[in-house]
């Protein structure tokens, strides 16, 4: 059995730095095995690797675009910021209509884009960050720069490919 295929949304380098820094900060140590993400998809097929990267490389033949971050988001025992964009709902929507017959359950709800910066930490502590960081909080947007691929491997996930939005610069 091949492992399965994730798809992330790849935001331009200072804000992906931005959210790494967070998450570095804020994440349990001996559980953050990830660069901060936004996933689209969690558990593609493995076995469908060429017609997914196929489907990605049609979603992203677009112009690169801007994604908003509305706010915070508490997750029961961890944080992430919100995410928007009337274009990121539109690619999804695509994207699934296009590898609707390997979309496990998950995969079928309606996207909720966030950006995890701390999990698997106690409720009180979740909603202590939470607190702390929308104190300071405003609106802003960060730039969409493409879709990424990626294995998983039971935790760490391995990378396969970027495919960059039309014009991007990372």
């Amino acid at each position: 059995m091949t492992e399965p295929l994730i798809v992330t949304l790849l935001l331009q380098a200072e804000a992906q730095a931005r959210f790494d820094r967070l998450r570095a900060e804020h994440f349990p140590r001996e559980r953050n095995h990830l660069a901060a993400h936004v996933t689209l998809f969690h558990a593609l097929p493995g076995e469908e690797r060429p017609a997914v990267e196929a489907a990605l490389d049609r979603a992203a033949a677009r112009p690169p675009f801007d994604v908003a971050v509305t706010g915070l988001q508490l997750l029961g025992r961890g944080v992430a910021y919100r995410l928007a964009s009337p274009e990121l709902a539109a690619l999804h929507a695509g994207l699934a209509a296009e590898l609707g017959p390997w979309l496990t359950p998950q995969d079928r709800q309606r996207l909720s884009p966030h950006v995890t910066v701390q999990n698997k930490v106690e409720p009180a502590v979740a909603r202590g960050l939470r607190d702390r960081l929308a104190a300071s909080f405003a609106p802003y947007e960060v730039p969409a720069r493409g879709l990424g691929l990626w294995r998983y491997l039971g935790g760490p996930w391995e990378p396969l490919g970027e495919h960059p939005f039309a014009g991007s610069a990372g």
